[in-house]
């Protein structure tokens, strides 16, 4: 799998016998610096593979474009012919279309996001608070519970990368009519995975993201409300619990947000009536 994974030695202890010393599967992680007309934007660690989608993502999130035709190409750079020898594919620079502004300097934020928290050192919760194109609130989309409660399982037997390594989160979007996974993305990080899973989406001409559930793995921060609501997504549901200010701004939205999704149960918080 290249770059994704990584191969180490690694010494398995059991108490009470001796060690017993393999070669183990790590989840790689390595920074992206995400560039827009060579102006570096943001770095995160990421798992490297499918990163244009990850920045065609995290523009949506931001809310720079929202359409495939405003987001034009993407090319890493950093190897011959620009300052470096060897092209380490941890710089991609994003053009977008003719009269797209790109994302404003004024912004105060520190660019810098990591796997575990996403996008850190936003100036304030208002900041934060990116005024979406598409209105979720109206979106007439239903889920059946036994529909719901289903999807975790169904991710989990879709990540490749996790059964070699055990450490990756996933992001599946799947149909709310029919229970299709339309598309899954894993990464160290899950607000990567989502963004990659927006991104692809974004390319595809597919947003908004009408009658979709976004289900991930891990818990439902404030950050992955947003990413749905700026994608259009209707539902997002989450295995672990979700946090005050994310059950907050998802009843702001109008965006159905499950938690606790396991086993034959689930924790329905806001928008609950597009559970039938």
């Amino acid at each position: 799998m290249g770059r994704i994974t990584v191969r180490r030695a690694v010494e398995k202890i059991t108490v009470g016998s001796d060690p017993v010393r393999r070669i183990d599967t790590l989840a790689a992680e390595e920074p992206l610096e995400i560039r827009v007309a060579g102006v570096p934007l943001a770095v995160t660690m990421r798992t490297p593979g499918h990163d244009v989608e990850l920045a065609a993502g995290f523009l949506v999130s931001e809310g720079v474009i929202a359409a495939a035709e405003e987001f034009r190409s993407a090319i890493h750079c950093g190897g011959p012919g620009t300052g470096g020898e060897i092209n380490e594919y941890n710089v991609l620079d994003v053009a977008l279309a003719s009269g797209v502004h790109p994302p404003s300097p004024e912004v105060t934020r520190a660019f810098y996001t990591t796997s575990s928290c996403g996008m850190c050192g936003k100036a304030s919760i208002d900041a934060v608070r990116t005024v979406s194109r598409f209105d979720v609130r109206e979106d007439p989309v239903t889920v059946a519970p036994e529909q719901v409660v289903a999807l975790p399982e169904r991710l989990r037997a879709e990540q490749a990368v996790f059964e070699k390594t055990g450490g990756l989160h996933a992001a599946g979007l799947f149909d709310g009519a029919t229970g299709e996974l339309l598309v899954l993305r894993e990464d160290v990080g899950r607000h990567n995975a989502v963004d990659k899973v927006i991104g692809w989406a974004l390319l595809q001409g597919r947003l908004p993201l009408r009658g979709t559930v976004l289900q991930v793995s891990g818990r439902a921060s404030f950050e992955l409300v947003q990413k749905a609501v700026m994608a259009g997504i209707p539902v997002l549901s989450a295995v672990s619990a979700p946090s005050s200010l994310a059950v907050e701004l998802a009843a702001e939205a109008g965006l159905t947000l499950l938690g606790f999704v396991r086993g034959d149960h689930l924790n329905a918080y806001t928008a609950t009536h597009r559970v039938r």
